[in-house]
């Protein structure tokens, strides 16, 4: 790793040995309802999470500069800040567009994994970072973003994994993945985010983290992939609703049709970009809402 890259993240061994995990973040606007925005960028992930408050966390930004698109649909006219950005690993499918948001909106605060590439892409990201000077963090189980702080519908974002130093892992292995909660109590709703996870990482997250899994939402793993979304995960999850981000005819055959299978059999419906493009999720705490956005 570059010295530049390591004076970038270096303050992340700060938060994790001080156990500082929390980033409170000052409101901008109260609309009375969360918003999950799964973009419509082909074949990769982006996803704009927006708080009752209105703050707003993006993770991932798809290949290229369609997300710029996709934005402007899911954000107010005029708004040109994101408040936190998280990539969750260094595949161009996830990064490719952040370096064109970091240039397009003003971000306060950016988290990635400790794995890195070799790639023009994972270099040219990481200059913008520094150009733009975002202060940037690597995700680590049990740091947590307090989205809106408000009694009556808070908003959080807890990083679940990684839980140790990934830098040379396989890229997939090594995303951050995320567990949304709006509200509390009986008033509560929740989401999973995951990356491009395999199934050797939700085999390891059911079993250990069982209760945090357990949500409403869940973001199918490398884009419906056969090697994630494994019947134990799914168990494990039970969401009312699964996401799935995947380009038309992509040639991968993602969602794989194996994964399609097991959503079937444990009773899941699912939303596709594929199908219906950028999709739109809200709730109050009490229940999510898929808004027509066609």
């Amino acid at each position: 790793m570059n010295r530049q890259l390591k004076t970038l993240l270096y303050m992340c061994y700060v938060v994790a040995i001080l156990g500082i995990a929390a980033f409170a973040l000052q409101p901008r606007k109260v609309d009375g309802m969360a918003k999950i925005s799964m973009l419509n960028i082909g074949q990769g992930d982006s996803f704009l999470i927006t708080a009752p408050n209105g703050k707003q966390l993006l993770i991932d930004g798809g290949r290229d500069a369609t997300v710029l698109t996709e934005l402007a649909k899911a954000m107010p006219i005029g708004d040109h800040s994101i408040d936190v950005m998280i990539a969750t690993h260094p595949d161009a499918d996830h990064i490719g567009g952040l370096p064109l948001v970091l240039e397009r909106y003003s971000v306060g605060l950016f988290l990635t994994s400790h794995v890195q590439t070799d790639t023009e892409t994972f270099k040219t990201l990481f200059q913008t970072l520094e150009k733009k000077k975002v202060p940037s963090y690597y995700a680590r189980r049990g740091m947590t973003l307090t989205l809106d702080g408000s009694p009556t519908l808070p908003e959080t974002f807890s990083v679940l994994f990684p839980d140790r130093d990934t830098t040379n892992w396989e890229t997939n292995s090594a995303s951050v993945v995320g567990r949304l909660q709006v509200g509390q109590g009986n008033k509560k709703q929740t989401a999973l985010f995951t990356g491009d996870s395999p199934s050797s990482v939700e085999h390891f997250l059911a079993v250990r983290d069982p209760e945090d899994i357990d949500v409403d939402i869940l973001k199918l793993g490398h884009h419906g992939s056969k090697t994630a979304s494994s019947a134990e995960y799914l168990k494990a999850t039970s969401p009312t609703l699964a996401l799935i981000s995947a380009g038309v005819g992509n040639r991968y055959g993602h969602p794989a049709p194996e994964v399609l299978d097991r959503l079937t059999a444990a009773h899941i419906p699912w939303v596709s970009t594929q199908d219906h493009g950028q999709v739109t999720l809200l709730t109050d705490g009490i229940k999510w809402i898929e808004k027509d956005e066609r």
